[in-house]
């Protein structure tokens, strides 16, 4: 139920209460076609993500099939030294852009190689392969990081325009129509009043 304002019944005061219902008005179409443009981009984008997440589990499940390959052929100690060996040096480059005022990532994850610290001789080859695997998937990674990230930031900026739009239309828009009633029902009481007055007045000076 819309709060009751507390203002002074004047001509000024109703003008000024029309004039903030118009931009109420006015406001309340403007976040509310915000708001349905991004949920429309929220829907697109988390089908997206969705199918993406599902292809890079694949691949990342691929990988850890290959590295559970090297670990059942080598002693896990060996293993482990020849995966501390194993580096390189990932760089993502993060820029952004602006979406129906939402900002969302976008990481771009430069070419990359693959720099075996290890011996071939003492390594299996099914580890060559799992690291391969996984250097290739890493984009893909990277993409789906940035996507998930948008997809959090365009649901929480849906969540705060949906309580703008809620208190446009449930709180704000009704207080300033009933606010606006309640001081024309009371102008034309006091017109009313004023008329009533008059005509007394007037009949008082016809008689005498």
């Amino acid at each position: 139920m819309a709060k009751a304002l507390n203002v002074n019944p004047n001509r000024m005061e109703l003008s000024r209460l029309k004039r903030l219902l118009v931009v109420a008005k006015r406001g309340h179409k403007l976040l509310k076609d915000k708001q349905d443009a991004l949920v429309k981009e929220f829907l697109v984008r988390a089908r997206a993500v969705y199918e993406l997440r599902q292809e890079v589990e694949r691949e990342l499940n691929d990988c850890y099939g290959g590295f559970l390959m090297a670990r059942a052929q080598t002693l896990p100690q060996m293993l482990e030294q020849t995966l501390m060996a194993a580096g390189g040096d990932l760089r993502v480059e993060v820029e952004y852009k602006n979406v129906m005022s939402v900002r969302v990532p976008e990481y771009v994850l430069p070419e990359q190689r693959a720099e075996l610290g290890y011996g071939l001789a003492t390594s299996p080859g099914s580890l060559d392969v799992a690291l391969e695997k996984f250097l290739k998937v890493m984009p893909k990674l990277v993409h789906l990081a940035a996507e998930e990230k948008a997809v959090r930031s365009m649901a929480l900026e849906i969540e705060r325009t949906r309580r703008r739009v809620n208190a446009l239309e449930h709180v704000m828009i009704p207080s300033y129509t009933e606010a606006i009633r309640s001081i024309s029902m009371k102008l034309e009481e006091m017109e009313r009043s004023t008329l009533s007055r008059l005509m007394v007045i007037k009949e008082i000076v016809r008689n005498h």
